[in-house]
Protein backbone atom coordinates (compact mmCIF):
# COMPACT_ATOMS: atom_id res chain seq x y z
CA UNK A 1 0.00 0.00 0.00
CA UNK A 2 1.52 3.33 -1.04
CA UNK A 3 1.66 6.13 1.48
CA UNK A 4 0.18 9.46 0.49
CA UNK A 5 2.68 12.28 0.63
CA UNK A 6 1.75 15.74 1.72
CA UNK A 7 3.40 18.51 -0.22
CA UNK A 8 3.95 22.06 0.91
CA UNK A 9 2.03 24.60 -1.19
CA UNK A 10 5.36 26.41 -1.68
CA UNK A 11 6.87 23.35 -3.37
CA UNK A 12 3.94 22.06 -5.42
CA UNK A 13 4.09 24.56 -8.35
CA UNK A 14 7.69 23.61 -9.10
CA UNK A 15 6.71 20.02 -9.86
CA UNK A 16 5.10 20.48 -13.25
CA UNK A 17 6.95 22.42 -15.92
CA UNK A 18 4.26 22.22 -18.55
CA UNK A 19 0.60 22.91 -18.30
CA UNK A 20 0.84 26.12 -16.30
CA UNK A 21 -2.25 28.20 -16.68
CA UNK A 22 -2.37 31.97 -16.37
CA UNK A 23 -3.94 31.47 -12.94
CA UNK A 24 -1.18 29.15 -11.76
CA UNK A 25 1.50 31.55 -13.03
CA UNK A 26 -0.22 34.44 -11.25
CA UNK A 27 -0.40 32.42 -8.05
CA UNK A 28 3.28 31.44 -8.29
CA UNK A 29 4.26 35.03 -9.01
CA UNK A 30 2.26 36.32 -6.04
CA UNK A 31 3.91 33.74 -3.78
CA UNK A 32 7.38 34.69 -5.05
CA UNK A 33 6.63 38.41 -4.69
CA UNK A 34 5.57 37.81 -1.09
CA UNK A 35 8.82 35.96 -0.39
CA UNK A 36 10.91 38.65 -2.14
CA UNK A 37 9.22 41.37 -0.08
CA UNK A 38 9.92 39.49 3.16
CA UNK A 39 13.54 38.95 2.14
CA UNK A 40 14.26 42.47 0.83
CA UNK A 41 11.83 45.14 2.09
CA UNK A 42 9.72 43.87 5.00
CA UNK A 43 10.67 46.50 7.60
CA UNK A 44 10.77 50.28 7.27
CA UNK A 45 13.50 52.00 9.31
CA UNK A 46 13.61 55.68 10.19
CA UNK A 47 14.51 57.72 7.13
CA UNK A 48 12.21 55.50 5.03
CA UNK A 49 14.93 52.86 4.52
CA UNK A 50 13.46 49.42 3.88
CA UNK A 51 15.28 46.27 4.93
CA UNK A 52 14.30 42.65 4.89
CA UNK A 53 15.24 39.30 6.31
CA UNK A 54 18.12 39.03 3.81
CA UNK A 55 20.00 41.91 5.45
CA UNK A 56 19.27 40.70 8.98
CA UNK A 57 20.05 36.99 8.42
CA UNK A 58 23.16 38.01 6.47
CA UNK A 59 24.59 39.45 9.68
CA UNK A 60 25.03 35.93 11.09
CA UNK A 61 28.70 35.06 10.63
CA UNK A 62 29.40 32.19 8.27
CA UNK A 63 25.95 30.78 7.72
CA UNK A 64 23.80 33.90 7.22
CA UNK A 65 24.80 34.59 3.63
CA UNK A 66 24.62 30.89 2.75
CA UNK A 67 21.03 30.73 4.00
CA UNK A 68 19.93 33.87 2.16
CA UNK A 69 21.68 32.76 -1.04
CA UNK A 70 19.84 29.44 -0.80
CA UNK A 71 16.50 31.23 -0.54
CA UNK A 72 17.40 33.48 -3.48
CA UNK A 73 18.36 30.44 -5.56
CA UNK A 74 15.03 28.83 -4.70
CA UNK A 75 13.30 31.78 -6.41
CA UNK A 76 15.46 31.14 -9.51
CA UNK A 77 14.56 27.43 -9.35
CA UNK A 78 10.87 28.30 -9.24
CA UNK A 79 11.32 30.56 -12.27
CA UNK A 80 12.97 27.66 -14.10
CA UNK A 81 10.07 25.40 -13.17
CA UNK A 82 7.68 27.98 -14.64
CA UNK A 83 9.48 27.70 -17.97
CA UNK A 84 11.37 30.99 -17.98
CA UNK A 85 13.94 31.16 -20.83
CA UNK A 86 17.65 30.77 -20.19
CA UNK A 87 18.54 34.42 -20.81
CA UNK A 88 16.18 35.54 -18.03
CA UNK A 89 17.40 32.77 -15.72
CA UNK A 90 20.99 33.87 -16.40
CA UNK A 91 20.18 37.45 -15.38
CA UNK A 92 18.44 36.16 -12.26
CA UNK A 93 21.41 33.97 -11.35
CA UNK A 94 23.70 36.96 -11.93
CA UNK A 95 21.68 39.03 -9.44
CA UNK A 96 22.02 36.26 -6.87
CA UNK A 97 25.77 35.93 -7.58
CA UNK A 98 26.34 39.67 -7.07
CA UNK A 99 24.39 39.49 -3.81
CA UNK A 100 26.29 36.41 -2.61
CA UNK A 101 29.75 37.65 -3.55
CA UNK A 102 29.32 41.07 -1.98
CA UNK A 103 27.89 39.36 1.09
CA UNK A 104 31.31 37.81 1.66
CA UNK A 105 32.73 41.25 2.52
CA UNK A 106 31.97 41.98 6.19
CA UNK A 107 29.71 44.98 6.83
CA UNK A 108 29.95 46.27 3.22
CA UNK A 109 28.06 43.20 2.02
CA UNK A 110 25.37 43.69 4.65
CA UNK A 111 24.93 47.35 3.69
CA UNK A 112 24.90 46.38 0.01
CA UNK A 113 22.06 43.90 0.69
CA UNK A 114 19.83 46.77 1.80
CA UNK A 115 20.13 48.50 -1.57
CA UNK A 116 20.69 45.67 -4.10
CA UNK A 117 17.52 43.67 -3.35
CA UNK A 118 18.31 40.72 -5.61
CA UNK A 119 15.06 38.90 -4.83
CA UNK A 120 12.85 41.83 -5.80
CA UNK A 121 14.93 42.34 -8.96
CA UNK A 122 14.44 38.69 -9.87
CA UNK A 123 10.71 38.69 -9.29
CA UNK A 124 10.47 41.88 -11.38
CA UNK A 125 12.30 40.08 -14.22
CA UNK A 126 9.88 37.18 -13.88
CA UNK A 127 6.82 39.47 -13.95
CA UNK A 128 8.15 41.44 -16.93
CA UNK A 129 8.74 38.21 -18.87
CA UNK A 130 5.21 36.96 -18.22
CA UNK A 131 3.72 40.35 -19.15
CA UNK A 132 5.74 40.54 -22.41
CA UNK A 133 4.69 36.98 -23.21
CA UNK A 134 1.07 37.78 -22.35
CA UNK A 135 0.80 34.74 -20.13
CA UNK A 136 -0.44 36.28 -16.90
Amino acid sequence: MARARTVSPLVEPARARKGHTAASRRAALERLEWLANIMDTAVVLPGNIRIGADAVIGLLPGIGDAVTTGISLWIVKEAHALGIPKHVLTRMAGNVAVDALTGLVPLFGDAFDVFWRANRRNVKLLREHFEREGSL
